[in-house]
């Protein structure tokens, strides 16, 4: 059974699938979204996101996409600080997605309720930093880094890896004072795997979940998608559906999404399959 899951200032029902609304703070996101610094057109968005029924809102300012260079931690917080002060009030638990310490402890200050890193708090003085607030937490699984996760992706069982990675990653915060209910898992779809890697992990997601934690997928508008329907980024949003609906019913619970109000939709479906 899932238990609720703390987020800072929030308790979310996790028992229940959670919408994670996608805030893209860059300048180069995959996606074409980015808004960069233009903090009214961030908030203006966040909020849509919020009235079409996001639970937690992402706020992303260096992009992680295949061979993305990294920034500057002063110029990602630049980016960030306007916007957590503008949507911070929204009703929507506030995450921030980045790697850096320094970042963190910024935005923590700041009032986030979560932090979303890619790297599962491998940066040194993460796992402390998080430890000593409140806020939620999200550790991913990557292989390589977002300049090279792609290049040549290799495991033995891919499965087994991301699990044991997974583990150890929980078992870590939790040795360092991060109570298991502000945990969440991602296995990190795309960062580092093949289609080939891809395709099973979705097949086989029920077998990578730690009892009581919830497991956040992040599929919306990626290249495996393209993959597999040929179709480019912007015309990808029935085969992000069909992917989330897989997800959800392999026990997914949070659905990280550039579109809110269809994936809200979709998985109303799967809740109430599984409420008959």
């Amino acid at each position: 059974m899932i238990q609720p899951f703390y987020c800072g200032r929030y308790v979310l029902d996790a028992a229940r699938p959670l919408i994670m609304g996608i805030v893209n703070l860059t300048d180069d996101s995959f996606s074409g979204d980015g808004c960069a610094s233009d903090v009214g057109a961030a908030r203006e968005h966040a909020l849509r996101l919020v009235a079409e029924g996001a639970h937690i809102l992402d706020l992303g300012a260096e992009s992680s996409r295949p061979g993305a260079e990294p920034v500057s931690i002063n110029q990602e917080i630049d980016r960030l600080l306007p916007v957590i002060e503008a949507i911070k009030d929204c009703g929507a638990v506030i995450s921030v997605d980045t790697v850096k310490p320094e970042v963190m402890r910024v935005a923590i200050n700041a009032g986030v309720d979560m932090i979303n890193d890619i790297s599962a708090l491998r940066a040194p003085g993460s796992l402390e930093l998080v430890a000593q607030s409140q806020v939620a937490v999200s550790l991913m699984h990557m292989q390589g880094s977002p300049r090279d996760m792609q290049l040549n992706p290799t495991y033995g069982n891919v499965v087994d890896e991301i699990a044991a990675f997974l583990g150890e990653r929980v078992a870590a915060a939790e040795a360092a004072g991060i109570a298991l209910n502000r945990i969440c898992l991602d296995p990190g779809f795309c960062f580092g795997k093949s289609l080939a890697h891809n395709m099973i992990l979705l097949r086989r997601l029920d077998e990578l979940q730690v009892p009581g934690l919830p497991v956040l997928v992040g599929l919306s508008r990626k290249s495996m998608l393209g993959l597999v329907t040929g179709r480019p980024v912007n015309e990808r949003l029935a085969a992000g559906i069909a992917a989330h609906v897989i997800a959800a019913i392999k026990g997914a619970k949070i659905f990280r999404v550039h579109d809110v109000a269809a994936t809200r939709d979709a998985l109303a479906v799967v809740s109430a399959m599984e409420d008959y």
